[in-house]
């Protein structure tokens, strides 16, 4: 067998993104990956794939609420679900496509199988023994469910169940508030199903701004969502085509049972590891079953190292490419960086919601003076004639220095706003130097300006 600098093992974005770094930086590199196509969860039943039923349904909320508006007259489009769940396959299928040219592009060898570690330094696949300088771990998460929860997807479904439903439900139930929840429950109540999220806290998308939760959940029920906030879910029963979901609210221990054509189990992920055959290597894990790992992403196992999901902090695939380009970067002998306190994080719903960097509830529990500025979207010309003018743009400042420690954005492009925040508290920039930076009119962009005028003496059009 070949004999590698670099092993990488999983080919998800931090996989395949480390892969190519580790190419790019003169290493021999191989990447262990079983799936008929790379790019992982988020290339073939995440990320990408949700996001083009996005866009394809809010296209057609578009027509159905706003095209009249603009004088766009006639019949709005009705839905062919089959040839909806063909475009987001053939979306899938030339993201993936992609990453093989760049193998190919790269000289990186795709070692089809899965993999385990049977000693340092030797990667197993099939009934094939690689050697290997070095070992990245980058096998990502996989869904996590609840006692009493069976998963089956067809009738209850995971987010890979639901990307790919043979038909459209009349009603969902679907369980937990976080970021998929949300943005699936969205594609189907655009397509015409009643959603009903049932959420054990009493909020949605833990974690997030409580401003921009109570706004994004008085969004979400305008559009037709329906929530049960304070709910333990009990079961699930299937039949072949139904479900009956069974719940508690926990202020009164009151039991409830709601039916469902199709119920989503969106309760987080777990960090998946099985079979790599960490324990016999002795590998240390945290308690939540995490891979435990250094400053550099090297394990207590020398010449091992994991990247993404399988590692603690937030499970983002950009967090993921980072610490892949990073964990290259240390491998070549260099110095790799991730800065933890500038990932930004994105729910992609209509409209979007952002955040990097620090909440107002995590700077009073570290006893920091901060300013707030704050701009609605209301003000904005461009989002005022796209129909777009729900939401609003917050920063957070030092009181006494001015710089930036974060930013919460719900409105439209959203995802794409809170960059120009991120790079700015990369170089440390205060609210003023933003607010001080031209912005194009009519942009959505204006409104972060706006944000950071009103750290100082006020926004313009508020």
């Amino acid at each position: 067998m070949a004999n590698y600098d670099v092993i990488v093992i999983g080919a998800g974005p931090g996989g395949y993104v480390c892969a190519i770094r580790c190419a790019q930086l003169g290493l021999k590199t191989a990447v262990v990956e079983g799936r008929e196509t790379l790019g992982g969860t988020c290339l073939n039943v995440g990320c990408i794939p949700s996001k083009a039923l996005l866009h394809a349904s809010h296209q057609l909320h578009e027509a159905e609420h706003n095209f009249a508006k603009m004088g766009l007259k006639g019949k709005s489009p009705s839905v062919d679900w089959k040839q909806m769940l063909a475009y987001k396959d053939e979306v899938i299928d030339g993201n993936t496509k992609g990453i093989e040219f760049l193998f190919k592009k790269n000289k990186i060898d795709w070692l089809k199988g899965w993999g385990s570690i049977p000693a340092a330094g030797q990667v197993k696949v099939g009934d094939d023994i690689h050697e290997a300088k070095n070992i990245i771990i980058a096998s990502g998460s996989e869904p996590s469910s609840l006692p009493g929860v069976t998963v089956d997807e067809k009738v209850v479904v995971t987010s890979t169940g639901a990307l790919a439903l043979n038909k459209i439900p009349k009603k969902m139930v679907v369980i937990g508030a976080g970021v998929i929840g949300l943005e699936l429950g969205s594609v189907y109540q655009r397509l015409g199903a009643e959603v009903t999220v049932i959420e054990f806290l009493d909020v949605i998308t833990p974690g997030m701004d409580p401003e921009v939760q109570k706004t994004f959940a008085r969004i979400l029920k305008k559009q037709g969502l329906k929530f049960v906030m304070g709910a333990a879910v009990q079961k699930t029963e299937a039949t072949k085509t139904k479900a009956k979901v069974t719940y508690k609210k926990r202020k009164d221990d009151s039991e409830h049972v709601i039916d469902a054509d199709t119920v989503l189990v969106a309760t987080g992920r777990k960090p998946f590891s099985d079979g790599l055959g960490l324990d016999a290597l002795g590998v240390e894990m945290t308690p939540h079953g995490q891979i435990k790992v250094g400053a550099d992403w090297q394990t207590n196992v020398p010449g091992i190292y994991a990247i993404g999901d399988v590692i603690e902090g937030p499970m983002l695939a950009h967090k993921a490419e980072d610490e892949g380009m990073a964990a290259a970067e240390q491998v070549a002998g260099k110095h790799g960086h991730v800065n933890y306190g500038v990932i930004p994080g994105v729910t992609y719903t209509w409209p979007e919601v952002a955040n990097v960097g620090e909440t107002e509830e995590t700077l009073k529990e570290q006893g920091r003076a901060y300013k707030v500025g704050k701009f609605m979207f209301m003000g904005n010309g461009r989002a005022k004639a796209n129909f777009a003018a729900d939401g609003f743009v917050k920063i957070l400042a030092d009181k006494e220095t001015d710089r930036i420690l974060g930013a919460h954005i719900i409105g439209p492009a959203a995802g794409d706003l809170i960059h120009e925040v991120c790079v700015a508290m990369e170089f440390g920039a205060s609210a003023e130097d933003l607010a001080l930076t031209c912005h194009a009119h009519p942009t959505y962009s204006e409104a972060v300006r706006e944000a950071a005028l009103a750290c100082g003496d006020g926004p313009i059009h508020s």
